[in-house]
């Protein structure tokens, strides 16, 4: 074993980085069997330098991340600040000056990976991110490695733990949206500002992320029809629980049918309960990846909290480290398939459409009409009347989002229909 030690300098110190520290700490001597070699924690970079933090030198702390990075004797540099800058320009002035980097920044690779992989390559340095989706849940390293021989056609996932804990106590306790929201931030699952969570734009991050590694192709958030939970009523979830569902907040990356296009999404649905992700309860997360060799494989686990994320960033601390003792570095951006991200319009999958009608014969017959005008074929139908007011459930076959958009709008304009109560995908069949 070298006895020289890695000095690994970390930008900072909240609920994720004082566990990194923890257990760069706590397990040193296990980690430095595993890297072969010892690990230093040589700086780290907060904002509140007056903060108590339990179990790391107080001389190791500064408010000089710029400095911090800069200082050549850094191995490899820890990024968990989130956000795009300063860590944007700290990741590339790290890798500038000799430092490979473990980020946890999904907003950050969503947004501008490509230029962050371009960097790394020029400096001939490590960039490997598996806290950035998932949290303790493996599913980057074996997208990019245990696959890389495989060809990979869709991700299905949960992959906020937020929504999935609001969602799970609506469908388990009768809750409403509000209620079930403020009991996820009692407990800690929802920020002061859940808005990132609950509007799918954490999710959205995520599923760029996903949809890249997996189809070899570039994809930013931007290229990702996003959705969030906030519309999701009571009655949407009793009306799934009738057709034998759930409703998840789902991030779906498909390969086109020609395998000419990739899709990324983000957005409730209704999944049947025989579904193993119906199963997946609370704050936890889980992910299925369909490959043409391989089959069907499912990634489960917690998704988010300090200790499970920090499990994610010391194995990358690992992997990385072994790289710098090999004179070595892993694999970087795979896009050579630079295939094209089709807008949300031309996805195809199935709709629960719940309209408010006026409770009087030919009602059925109208509305039936215009889908078949519109060439959306309809499945199933389930209508409720009560004084001179009616409830018109329609759940469709397989339709574009476009022609069903066309459909909604021609609806609208029926004298008989007074509103559309909710629209939702069905997911999972």
């Amino acid at each position: 074993m070298r006895t020289r030690p890695l000095k690994v300098a970390l930008l900072g110190c909240g609920v994720v980085g004082s566990e990194v520290a923890r257990i760069m700490t706590t397990h040193a001597d296990d980690l430095a069997a595993r890297i072969g070699a010892p690990v230093e924690l040589a700086g780290v970079a907060v904002r509140r330098p007056s903060k108590v933090r339990e179990g790391i030198d107080p001389a190791l702390i500064t408010t000089d991340a710029t400095a911090l990075v800069k200082r050549g004797d850094i191995d490899v540099v820890i990024e968990v600040i989130g956000g795009i800058e300063p860590a944007r320009t700290l990741i590339t002035t790290a890798f500038e000056h000799g430092a490979s980097v473990v980020s946890a920044n999904k907003a950050l690779l969503a947004e501008d990976g490509a230029a962050l992989h371009a960097a790394a390559e020029r400096h001939g340095r490590d960039l490997y991110y598996e806290a950035a989706v998932a949290g303790a849940i493996p599913l980057v390293r074996p997208l990019r490695e245990s696959l890389a021989g495989d060809k990979v056609n869709r991700v299905l996932g949960i992959v906020n733990g937020t929504t999935n804990f609001i969602l799970d106590k609506m469908d388990t306790s009768g809750a409403g949206y509000s209620e079930a929201l403020d009991e996820a931030t009692a407990l800690g699952y929802a920020e002061a500002d859940p808005t990132a969570d609950v509007e799918g734009f954490d999710a959205a991050a995520k599923a760029a992320i996903l949809a890249g590694i997996a189809f070899h192709t570039r994809v930013r958030i931007g290229d990702v029809h996003r959705e969030g939970i906030t519309e999701v009523t009571a009655a949407d979830i009793a009306s799934a629980r009738r057709m034998g569902c759930t409703v998840k907040l789902l991030a779906i990356c498909e390969r086109a049918a020609d395998g000419q296009s990739v899709t990324a999404r983000v957005h409730p649905a209704m999944i049947p309960l025989s579904h193993p992700l119906a199963s997946v309860r609370e704050a936890y997360n889980a992910v299925f990846v369909e490959a043409e060799a391989a089959g069907q494989l499912m990634f489960y686990g917690p998704g988010a909290g300090g200790s499970p994320t920090a499990s994610a960033v010391l194995g990358d601390l690992v992997a990385v480290c072994r790289n710098k003792l090999n004179e070595a570095t892993g694999p970087g951006e795979s896009a050579y398939t630079r295939l094209p991200v089709s807008p949300m319009g031309d996805v195809v999958t199935r709709y629960h459409i719940s309209l408010d009608v006026a409770d009087k014969p030919g009602v059925l017959a109208q509305v039936a009409t215009v889908f078949a005008e519109k060439g959306v074929s309809i499945d199933t139908v389930r209508q409720q009347g009560k004084d001179g007011e009616a409830s018109l459930v329609v759940v469709t076959h397989r339709a574009s989002d476009a022609a069903l958009s066309a459909t909604v709008e021609a609806l609208r304009k029926l004298d008989t229909v007074r509103g559309v109560a909710s629209i939702m995908r069905v997911e999972g069949e």
